[in-house]
């Protein structure tokens, strides 16, 4: 667990997601009220972690909870994933491949140039259809919180189990709450009508003859799915930092909106 921590370069308070087959393997680790229950049933296999109670402290080591009495759980929505999972018969932690604070890597290709050289393996399952971490909800005592957001829209959850408070003091429970998080080597400038002189832009909708464009149509799930190979991108061409168009904070903009502004250092 250490070497992972290490490979990265993360932060020891900040938790690993530890990842199961299936919700039989999830209640065997946590504790999930009816609310998590009625989640996991929804979303899982798929992009949503629950931050719940810790139910056996032998199956997720101190290290990877970053000492806390809770544990952030999920069920992975890739088949490779999930025969990794079921033929290992434990949890594994799987953090994103890339060095703390990047921006995360959303192909084989960019996972080896970010962490490849301390891996022993790699199982390449091709592009990430979604192209952003999962959402974290925590199912704690009072009412449920949105730690992070992700693909599983606030809209979806609330719909099932009513109201999400903000994250508050829970969001150290967490992974991705950093203030500067998937930040590249340049710096980020939001809500940018075009590029100044020398950086590079993300555009977003009909834009023209743009290099960088999250979906030329305005689709939130295609920006989504694009937003960290573009990033990545853009500084590979060493701008003067990188411009990025406006996108509509609703749906999926929430959890687009909230690794931009982390990129961009903007919160706390």
């Amino acid at each position: 667990m250490a070497r992972v921590f290490e490979a990265k370069g993360r932060p020891r308070f900040n938790p690993l997601i530890a990842h199961v087959a299936d919700l039989e393997a999830a209640a065997r680790i946590a504790v999930l009220d009816d609310r998590a229950l009625t989640l996991a049933r929804a979303f899982w296999p798929g992009p949503l972690t629950l931050v719940a109670p810790l139910r056996d402290p032998a199956a997720v080591c101190d290290l990877a909870r970053a000492g806390l009495d809770t544990v952030a759980i999920r069920v992975p929505g890739h088949p490779l994933a999930r025969a990794l999972l079921a033929r290992f018969g434990r949890p594994v932690v799987a953090p994103s491949a890339n060095r703390s604070g990047r921006p995360s890597p959303t192909t084989y290709a960019d996972a080896v140039e970010e962490t490849g050289d301390k891996a022993a393996a790699g199982l390449d399952g091709g592009p990430c259809p979604v192209g952003l971490e999962s959402t974290v909800v925590a199912v704690l005592d009072g009412p449920p919180r949105l730690l992070r957001p992700g693909a599983v829209t606030r809209g979806q959850i609330e719909a099932l189990i009513g109201p999400l408070a903000e994250a508050e003091d829970d969001a150290r429970r967490s992974p991705g709450r950093m203030a500067l998080h998937y930040a590249p080597d340049a710096p980020v400038r939001l809500n940018a009508d075009g590029p100044d002189p020398g950086e590079a832009f993300l555009a977003f909708g009909p834009a023209g003859d743009q290099a960088f464009n999250l979906s030329p149509s305005g689709d939130l799930a295609e920006a989504a799915a694009n937003l960290f190979a573009m990033l990545r991108a853009a500084d590979r061409t060493r701008p003067a930092a990188i411009a990025v168009a406006p996108i509509p904070d609703e749906g999926l903009g929430e959890a687009i909106n909230d690794r931009l502004n982390r990129a961009a250092g903007f919160v706390g």
